[in-house]
């Protein structure tokens, strides 16, 4: 695939199994679903699902919500409450941006190749955190 070409494709229910490995050696893992639902011009990403720690196996509830468009050849992401959050160019099968948010620094990378299963990659890093976490998304409701 060469990317998404039109926010329509991601409408739907995901399955995401996510693994957050620290510099520290600890490890955190997401399951959930994420439902992308057209709202308008937009489409409202919503996770929920259960994160585990690795330091002490907690299991805690968990839940974000992203907001996407799709404008002048690139897919826009928001936070919840629309404040801009990262950019990626349509039709591109692994675009790559990064987020600042002073001391930190959050570098995506998305891949497409295998869609409708597709993969997020984040590196962040901060006088607080260093954590690579990885987002596997596949069709849940195909």
């Amino acid at each position: 695939m060469s990317g998404i070409n039109s926010l329509a494709v991601l409408e739907g229910v995901w399955r995401i199994n996510r693994v957050i490995a620290h510099d520290d050696g600890l490890r955190d893992s997401f399951v959930g679903q994420a439902v992308f639902t057209r709202s308008g011009p937009r489409i409202i990403h919503d996770e929920d699902g259960w994160l585990t720690t690795g330091e002490k196996g907690q299991r805690l509830r968990a839940t974000r919500r992203y907001v996407w468009t799709n404008e002048n050849g690139r897919i826009d992401v928001a936070f919840g409450d629309m404040r801009p959050f990262h950019s990626i160019p349509v039709g591109v099968s692994k675009p790559e941006t990064t987020y600042l948010c002073p001391p930190d620094r959050y570098q995506v990378a998305y891949d497409f190749e295998d869609f409708p299963s597709w993969t997020m990659t984040w590196r962040v890093d901060g006088p607080r955190k260093g954590y690579e976490m990885v987002s596997n998304f596949s069709r849940e409701d195909a």
